[in-house]
């Protein structure tokens, strides 16, 4: 089984995973330059005992949510990278999504845990997407490190 994959790719080892039986649990970010904070999410995410599927965003959508320079690696880069991180069981490229986008995955995946920190912005959305499909919500403590934007500035700053 490919750990990378886009949704149709991945639908085959979704059956497969659904039938048996151990919680599947679904997060998703741009996780562009890999740091503690993610790496302690991930791990915290994944206590459950489950299947731990990540959402990766495309390249466009960490363009638009973190600036014009970003992202530092491409989609598949971080995927790789995520990919080689004892947690993380599948990782899923996304397109680029808005609106209800997100639902549509939501749905076929079905997830029985949306894993997500308690500091995400659209918390109430999450726990509105895990409710449709009769999961739950998984509210992880933020872990307090530099975030990915904070270390990209850090770096031009030492760069210049």
């Amino acid at each position: 089984m490919e750990k990378i994959s886009d949704l149709k790719g991945f639908k085959t080892t979704l059956i497969k995973l659904q039938k048996r039986g151990k919680p599947i649990i679904l997060t998703g970010g741009c996780f562009d330059i890999l740091h503690i904070g993610h790496i302690r999410f991930l791990e915290e995410a994944k206590k459950s005992g489950g299947t731990l599927i990540v959402l990766l965003e495309p390249d466009e959508k960490v363009r638009k949510l973190k600036g014009a320079k970003r992202p530092v690696f491409s989609q598949h880069e971080r995927a790789r990278t995520l990919s080689s991180l004892i947690p993380v069981d599948y990782i899923i490229l996304l397109p680029y999504l808005s609106g209800s986008g997100y639902d549509q995955y939501i749905s076929v995946i079905k997830p029985d845990i949306i894993a997500t920190t308690e500091n995400d912005p659209i918390l109430e959305k999450k726990r509105k997407q895990a409710k449709k499909v009769s999961g739950k919500l998984s509210v992880v403590k933020y872990f307090t490190s530099l975030s990915s934007s904070q270390i990209a500035d850090k770096l031009k700053k030492e760069s210049l």
